[in-house]
C-alpha cells in the first residue's frame, strides 16, 4: 500500500507537471493576436451596430452585434473620413476590415476600413429616420420655402462637370431663354461627394456683391438617375442642412421622376429630371416676346376705347353747357336793354333839368319877363339888338386893352434892344456869356445882332478875336453870301435879353 501510494504520487506529481514550455502574458497576447490576425486578416462582418461614439480625437467606437454574440469594432479617423453615411445605433450594417486583439483588456476587435448598409431595406430605414429629424426641426416647412425669380439674370449649377446633365441643362436654357450660367463642378457620388456638394451651395451663397464673380439668382443641383447608393451623396445631413440654409432660392434636379432624395424635401422647387429644372428656371422667350405683344396690343386698344368713352363723356357733358354765343348773345341783349334805358334816362333826366333851369331863370329875370309880358309894343328884337350892342361893346374894350399889352411887350422885347446897337453873344452848346472871365481860349462863340448872327472863336485871355467869320442869318441867305447879313424882321414875342 505504502509502497503503491508513494509510486502512484510520483507519478501524479511527474504528470501535473509535464515539461512544457512558460509563457508570460504578453507572449500569450501577443501569439492570440498573430493567430487571430493570420487566419482572419481580411473579414466581412454583418451586424448591428450598438453603443456608437464619435470621439473627439475622429476615432469612431462601436460594437457590432446579432442575436448571440457582439464584436468590439473601432473606425480609425482616416477611414472615417472615407465612409459614405454616419454610422447610427440599431442600423444593420456590412463591414470590412481586419480581426485583432486588444491585449489590455483581453479582447478582439474588428478595425474597420469600410463600411455600408445592409442593404435597401436598411438604407430605407435611415434614410426615414432622417427625414422625421429634420422634419421635426422645420427643414421641410412650406413657410420656409422661397419663390423663384421669374427671369434669373445668373444661374448656378451644383453637378460634375463631365456628365450628360450640365449639356442637358445648358441645351435646354439655350432653346428656351439664354441666361448666364455658372458651374461649380463636384463628384455626386462615392466618398467626399456630400461634403463638395455642401461646399458649393454654401459657396455660391458666400459670393457678394465685390467678388469677380457675380452671386447667381438661382441654384440648381442636379444629378443623373441611379440606385438608392448611387444617390446616398443627396441623403446625407449635411447636403440637406446646406440646401436649407441657401439664401439663394434652389431647385433639386436629382435622379429621375421616381428617385425622391432627402434634399428634394429641404429645396424650395423640387424638378423631376435636370432638364426640367431648366425649364422651371426661365420661361420660353418666344412665348414671353408673344405675350408681350399682345399685352402691347391689348393696352393699346383699352387706351383708344378709353380715349372714345372720355370723348363721348366729354361730347355729352358739352351738349348740356351753354356755348360761348349763347352766353355773349344773352349779355348782347342786356347790354342792349341798359343802353335803351341809359338813353331814355339822359333824355328825361336832360328834360327835367332844363324845366329846372327855365324856372330859375324865371325867378332870376321876373323884371324882364314882365316887362316882355306887360310892355305890349315892344318886341324881342329890341331886346336882341340892346343886347347885341351890349357884347360888341365888351369885344371892342378887350381888344383895346389887348392890343395897349402888345405894344407894350413889342416895347419891352430884347430885339428893341439890339437895333439901339446891343449885342448878344453865346456859347455854341446855347449858354449865354455873361462876362469875359466866362471864355476860355478855344471856346466857339456866336454873337447876334438885331440882323444876324457872327461865328468867333475866343484867342487866349480876356481879348476875343474872331478866326472865322461865318454869318447865319435868320433868314435865307443867297450864295457866296458870307459876310452879308439879312435884315431880320424884329419879333413880336417877348425874348429875354440874356
Amino acid at each position: 500500500m505504502t509502497e503503491n501510494g508513494a509510486k502512484g504520487d510520483a507519478k501524479s506529481d511527474s504528470g501535473s507537471v509535464p515539461n512544457l514550455p512558460e509563457y508570460s502574458v504578453s507572449e500569450i497576447a501577443s501569439a492570440v493576436k498573430r493567430t487571430v490576425e493570420d487566419n482572419f486578416g481580411y473579414v466581412r462582418v454583418r451586424g448591428e451596430v450598438s453603443g456608437f461614439m464619435a470621439a473627439r480625437s475622429g476615432h469612431m467606437y462601436f460594437s457590432l452585434k446579432d442575436d448571440r454574440a457582439v464584436i468590439d469594432s473601432v473606425v480609425w479617423r482616416g477611414s472615417a473620413g472615407k465612409l459614405r453615411f454616419r454610422p447610427e445605433d440599431g442600423l444593420e450594417v456590412i463591414c470590412t476590415g481586419k480581426l485583432t486583439t486588444y491585449a489590455p483588456r483581453s479582447r478582439y476587435q474588428l478595425v474597420v476600413e469600410a463600411m455600408e448598409p445592409a442593404g435597401v431595406g436598411a438604407l430605407m430605414a435611415l434614410l426615414e429616420e432622417r427625414r422625421k429629424k429634420l422634419a421635426a426641426e422645420g427643414l421641410f416647412a412650406e413657410e420656409r420655402k422661397q419663390p423663384l425669380p421669374y427671369l434669373p439674370g445668373v444661374i448656378g449649377v451644383v453637378t460634375s462637370p463631365t456628365g450628360a446633365v450640365i449639356r442637358d441643362i445648358l441645351h435646354r436654357l439655350r432653346d428656351r431663354f439664354p441666361s448666364r450660367v455658372l458651374l461649380w463642378p463636384v463628384l455626386v457620388q462615392g466618398k467626399g461627394s456630400e461634403d463638395q456638394i455642401a461646399a458649393a451651395i454654401r459657396g455660391f451663397n458666400a459670393l457678394g456683391e465685390g467678388s469677380s464673380v457675380p452671386r447667381p439668382d438661382l441654384l440648381i443641383v442636379a444629378r443623373g438617375g441611379g440606385s438608392i447608393e448611387d444617390l446616398w451623396a443627396f441623403n446625407e445631413e449635411v447636403v440637406a442642412r446646406a440646401v436649407a440654409e441657401s439664401e439663394i432660392p434652389l431647385i433639386s434636379a436629382v435622379g429621375h421622376e421616381t428617385d425622391t432624395t432627402l434634399i428634394d424635401f429641404v429645396s424650395d422647387r423640387r424638378a423631376p429630371t435636370p432638364t426640367a429644372a431648366a425649364e422651371i428656371a426661365v420661361p420660353v422667350r418666344a412665348e414671353l416676346v408673344a405675350t408681350t405683344q399682345d399685352l402691347d396690343r391689348r393696352l393699346g386698344l383699352g387706351a383708344q376705347r378709353l380715349l372714345a368713352e372720355r370723348r363721348r363723356d366729354l361730347e355729352g357733358l358739352a351738349r348740356g353747357l351753354r356755348g360761348p354765343r349763347d352766353l355773349l348773345a344773352l349779355a348782347r341783349q342786356r347790354l342792349d336793354e341798359g343802353a335803351e334805358r341809359l338813353h331814355r334816362a339822359l333824355l328825361t333826366f336832360g328834360t327835367e333839368k332844363r324845366n329846372s333851369l327855365t324856372a330859375i331863370t324865371a325867378r332870376l329875370r321876373p323884371r324882364l319877363v314882365l316887362e316882355v309880358v306887360e310892355g305890349g309894343g315892344r318886341s324881342l328884337r329890341d331886346f336882341d339888338g340892346r343886347l347885341h350892342r351890349a357884347a360888341q361893346g365888351r369885344i371892342n374894350e378887350h381888344r383895346m386893352r389887348l392890343l395897349g399889352q402888345s405894344k407894350l411887350l413889342d416895347s419891352l422885347s430884347f430885339e428893341r434892344v439890339l437895333e439901339r446897337g446891343y449885342a448878344m453873344v453865346r456859347h455854341r452848346d446855347g449858354g449865354v456869356v455873361m462876362a469875359a472871365a466866362g471864355t476860355t481860349a478855344g471856346d466857339s462863340l456866336d454873337i447876334r445882332f438885331h440882323d444876324g448872327e457872327v461865328a468867333v472863336t475866343v484867342d487866349g485871355g480876356a481879348k476875343t478875336t474872331a478866326r472865322k467869320t461865318t454869318v447865319r442869318p435868320k433868314t435865307k441867305a443867297t450864295p457866296n453870301a458870307t459876310s452879308k447879313t439879312t435884315p431880320k424882321t424884329p419879333s413880336k414875342d417877348q425874348g429875354s435879353l440874356f
